[in-house]
């Protein structure tokens, strides 16, 4: 007499959860990583917390070179185009990012520029 097994194992292999996870791993690492306008600045440190809100980002590196986001701009033209970057936004807000050792004068200037087109300004910096 012969008996079978009904326990059948199958050499088969399942690809449909291993592409899952890949592709949940693909959409994590594109959302968190670095956005490719960022500029890479060494920030002064201070204590204090941080906010989500930003329309644009103004960043002053140590040459005096200005860029708003990722866009080199002459010091001349930050006013007009903060104005066209910020048309129509309920809430304006300026992220300024000011590299360490940068004179504070121009730093001030951005800051003049916002306070006389009533722009919220947050000055950007690394933590202690």
């Amino acid at each position: 007499m012969r008996l079978k097994g009904r326990n059948k194992v199958s050499p088969e292999f399942s690809m449909s959860s291993m592409t899952d996870i890949v592709f949940l791993l693909l959409v994590f690492f594109m959302l968190t990583s670095n956005s490719p306008n960022a500029l890479d600045l060494l920030l002064p440190k201070a204590k204090g917390k941080s906010t989500n809100t930003q329309n644009v980002s103004v960043s002053i590196k140590k040459n005096l070179e200005v860029y708003i986001d990722a866009d080199r701009v002459r010091a001349g033209q930050v006013e007009a185009k903060l104005r066209a970057k910020l048309k129509g936004q309920t809430e304006p807000t300026i992220i300024l990012r000011a590299e360490e050792g940068v004179p504070i004068e121009k730093a001030v200037n951005i800051m003049d520029i916002a306070n006389r087109n009533k722009y919220k300004i947050i000055l950007a910096v690394r933590p202690q």
